[in-house]
């Protein structure tokens, strides 16, 4: 029996879900409490909630918001964006937030990553990398993919799992959004180093991308955006989630 997560990852704007691609033209699809409430209709493993502008314009966390979230959502709930010290992390703890995602924070900050798991266990931290191809060579970036750091993400995961990280995730910049796939090269390279589980993320544009990076990237779980959102050529806006049947019959032909 195969044991995988496919998580929802929703963008959080101006208190709106958004979704771009490549980490830009973002376009809004919604109210993240109507979102969240169908989701909760469709047996979805957890989800994740990402606010794009926190870091990158230095705003300051919307607790309230995150906490009607959190009411409103019956699986676990990942949170990440503008998490700046430990007393961001135990708010959001305490309004009901089972995961912190850390990404420019952990990368400046690397003993927030070890204070978080001393005080809520590593299985309350998840570290976010964000990753460029750049002339055949895989450069991390930091606020929302903005910022250039000259850093290979491959020693970096190794200090963040060092650090106490309970879980690493991988977004290639170059293939979010673009519906075509996720970089199975790249998450290879990142879970050979790994032994903590690896999120991939960037590209899932049907179920067997989803089986595929978990099979053959060895990934341990694979969040999208795109998918859970929009349907047909047009990407018309619609909440949705893959049956189990579909993803069965995805991953059969992988293993």
């Amino acid at each position: 029996m195969l044991h995988y997560r496919i998580i929802p990852a929703l963008l959080l704007k101006e208190n709106g879900l958004y979704k771009g691609v490549q980490f830009k033209d973002f376009r809004y699809v919604g109210d993240p409490i109507n979102a969240i409430k169908i989701f909760n209709t469709k047996e979805v493993d957890e989800l994740m909630l990402l606010d794009i502008e926190a870091s990158k314009l230095n705003k300051p966390i919307n607790f309230e918001l995150i906490k009607n979230i959190v009411g409103e959502c019956f699986m676990p709930l990942s949170v990440g964006g503008g998490i700046n010290n430990i007393n961001d992390i135990e708010k959001l703890i305490n309004c009901g937030v089972e995961k912190v995602v850390l990404n420019t924070s952990a990368f400046y900050k690397r003993e927030l990553i070890s204070e978080a798991a001393n005080s809520f266990g590593n299985q309350a931290v998840v570290v976010s990398v964000d990753v460029r191809n750049i002339n055949n060579k895989y450069e991390v970036f930091t606020h929302s993919g903005t910022k250039a750091t000259g850093v290979e993400p491959f020693d970096l995961v190794k200090s963040y799992q060092d650090a106490g990280a309970g879980e690493i995730m991988i977004t290639s910049i170059d293939h979010e959004g673009m519906s075509k796939g996720y970089d199975i090269n790249l998450i290879q390279k990142i879970t050979e180093i790994c032994t903590i589980p690896v999120i991939a993320s960037g590209g899932a544009g049907s179920v067997e991308d989803f089986a595929k990076v978990i099979i053959e990237g060895k990934a341990n779980a694979a969040t999208a955006g795109s998918y859970f959102v929009f349907i047909g050529s047009k990407k018309a806006v619609l909440i949705s989630y893959p049956d189990k049947i579909d993803l069965e019959t995805a991953f059969g032909k992988f293993s």
